[in-house]
């Protein structure tokens, strides 16, 4: 397969992963277009006898991060026709449980997101996942037992667990 090829055939994973991490669809696609084009300039980076996923995911979460750190003027523009698309009260329940764990996973902080989507999404192993993020394995396996611990918390609408230990 041609290295144009392997690019393409990893879009579909990078959307999904770049739409969780970032929560509006113009914002995740903005994030792919902008590993795409890094990507295709560092294409000689890649080393062609491994998968190019994990080179991919590197080159987004860094991008991701870079990002965050700039200040965002976030904007939100509904024209009629976007009111008329609100879905019907029937539908509501059944949109509403999606919405519920997506916004769960927004409010997990960035670090345990990342990797749960890596390993859940993604179906990287945690080696894959330590090098794509350039961290060690055991800190990804604790961040992502913190990620589950807490998401289940707020699934279920328990409060968070204390981190803090009282000490006498």
């Amino acid at each position: 397969m041609s290295d144009e090829q392997e690019l393409l055939a990893a879009l579909p994973r990078l959307r999904r992963y770049a739409r969780a991490l970032v929560d509006d669809r113009a914002g995740a696609d903005d994030l792919v277009q902008d590993t795409m084009e890094r990507a295709w300039r560092k294409l000689s980076g890649w080393r062609k006898d491994s998968d190019i996923r994990p080179w991919l995911l590197s080159i987004m979460h860094n991008l991701h991060v870079d990002q965050r750190r700039k200040p965002a003027i976030p904007t939100v523009t509904m024209e009629d026709d976007d009111l008329a698309a609100i879905p019907a009260a029937a539908l509501y329940t059944e949109r509403l449980i999606g919405h519920d764990l997506e916004s769960a996973l927004q409010l997990l902080a960035v670090e345990q997101r990342e990797i749960l989507l890596l390993v859940v999404l993604e179906e990287m192993t945690y080696e894959e996942v330590a090098a794509t993020l350039n961290i060690p394995m055991g800190t990804v396996m604790s961040r992502l037992s913190r990620a589950r611990e807490r998401l289940r918390a707020l699934v279920e609408g328990r409060p968070a667990p204390s981190t803090l230990k009282v000490v006498k």
